[in-house]
């Protein structure tokens, strides 16, 4: 079981980036490498959807078709940290960041279903307004 938590998160012009961080607490001998993980996001009154994911050793990534070519996934596994640089940020980027860790250390597919993860962290606000 690992505990996650999203941080990076404010208040953006149009045109601006910002760097979320997810650092995950792995327990139960659990090696974070094994797992890919991802992120997913929320805007107020629309269900959560994918954003992107990676693998466990971070080099094979998957974008969903409204952030690709502005946002980049990374991962540190030394840190166990995952990234996700936003740049361009648009007005409809706007809402809560969720990262997310796979249910088991499964073969990467890049297929952006939530139902692949098992563990959320509590959310990070991204605002894009001028």
């Amino acid at each position: 079981q690992a505990q996650l938590a999203e941080s990076g998160g404010g208040l953006v012009q149009p045109g601006d980036s910002l760097r979320l961080s997810c650092v995950a607490s792995v327990y139960s001998g659990r090696a974070l490498s094994m797992y890919s993980m991802g992120w997913f996001r929320q805007a107020p009154g629309k269900e959560r959807e994918f954003v992107a994911e990676l693998n466990g050793n971070g080099d094979n990534t998957y974008y969903a078709a409204s952030v690709r070519g502005r946002f980049t996934i990374s991962r540190d596994n030394y840190k166990n940290t995952m990234y996700l640089q936003m740049n361009s940020l648009k007005p409809e980027d706007t809402a809560v960041y969720y990262c997310g860790i796979f249910r088991a250390p499964v073969f990467f597919q890049g297929r952006g279903n939530e139902h692949d993860y098992g563990e959320w962290g509590q959310g990070t606000q991204v605002t894009v307004s001028s």
